[in-house]
């Protein structure tokens, strides 16, 4: 293998090529040679500065380094689009072609049989050929789809040179069998793409188990943590069942402890059966009518309120005491 050398590399590639018949492939392979032979023409680069592969659906130019990137860049912007649309006006819809192109740089190696091989060619392949830029060629109206590599677009692209407008290049990542890849397309994001990006969201925490009747709480692996009254290690031989849902109670008043208020105003006084439940029948607040606390004579819990009979009273005078 040869040494590597430093290259500009353009990737070409027809969008449906597989979909034509033998025909129609020769004559769009044909028209795509035709369309960046001019494109490099009108931009000054000349055949002896640069090398090509030919892929079948695709074509790679391989840029000599004294060519400037801009230079390239803007033949490709500019004049690569203007060149298809004069080769599609002539042509029926079947002959029709629309690309996906590329613009990247890096080292490549000429092999013992003839064929360019490197790392940097190898991004370059998978750029071309990710679902991103598929979609953002299939969504546009335009019939040129272009993505720039990471290097390009941080040592050209986003310095603003004459006719590259920095602004409308976006950051995408595209996926590959091998990764994630950083890149830059120009134009609109697909909307396919922009639910890619949406990953970017962090995800929230993790909601906290909520402890069942007996304490425990489910573990991280389907099993039972001990809950905040103590009890054995941690099981993961079993998930633990699902929560049955909390029924609501009947209508009607129900204390879950501390003390009861009414209208703003505490109650005061016994209170009997009241405390962490339900209350049916007749609830009774205080001592009035109600069975002496244990412990405690009637006497004692309230006062005497008995009014005498008539025959017990005594008349005042008579020698008898009565009462004062």
């Amino acid at each position: 293998m040869n040494d590597p050398v430093n290259r500009t590399m353009l990737l070409v590639d027809i969008e449906k090529f597989s979909d034509r018949d033998d025909v129609e492939q020769a004559f769009l392979r044909r028209m795509l040679y035709d369309v960046v032979d001019r494109t490099m023409e009108r931009a000054g680069i000349d055949e002896t500065l640069r090398l090509r592969a030919d892929q079948g659906d695709s074509v790679m130019e391989f840029i000599d380094p004294n060519v400037p990137v801009p230079q390239v860049l803007r033949s490709v912007i500019t004049e690569l689009p203007a060149q298809l649309k004069a080769v599609n006006r002539m042509a029926s819809s079947a002959a029709q072609m629309r690309l996906r192109t590329v613009v990247a740089s890096g080292f490549i190696a000429l092999d013992e049989r003839g064929i360019w091989v490197g790392s940097d060619l190898n991004h370059a392949c998978r750029l071309l050929d990710a679902d991103l830029l598929r979609a953002a060629l299939r969504e546009r109206p335009g019939d040129v789809a272009l993505c720039v590599s990471q290097s390009v677009h941080a040592g050209i692209v986003r310095h603003g040179h004459l006719g590259i407008p920095a602004e409308e290049f976006h950051e995408v990542t595209l996926a590959s069998k091998n990764g994630p890849l950083p890149a830059w397309l120009l134009g609109p994001v697909p909307a396919s793409g922009q639910a890619a990006a949406a990953p970017g969201t962090a995800a929230g925490p993790a909601p906290t188990p909520v402890p069942d009747a007996s304490g425990e709480r489910p573990g991280q692996a389907g099993g039972t943590e001990a809950g905040p009254s103590g009890g054995g290690p941690a099981s993961n031989s079993a998930p633990a069942p699902a929560p049955t849902p909390a029924t609501q109670p009947p209508a009607g008043i129900h204390f879950t402890g501390g003390a009861p208020a009414f209208g703003g105003s505490l109650v005061m006084g016994n209170q009997h059966g009241v405390s962490g439940g339900r209350v049916d029948g007749d609830v009774v607040m205080g001592s009035v009518g109600g069975p002496p606390r244990p412990g405690r004579t009637p006497d004692q819990d309230a006062p005497d309120t008995t009014t005498p009979s008539p025959d017990d009273r005594h008349t005042l005078g008579t020698g008898e005491a009565g009462p004062r």
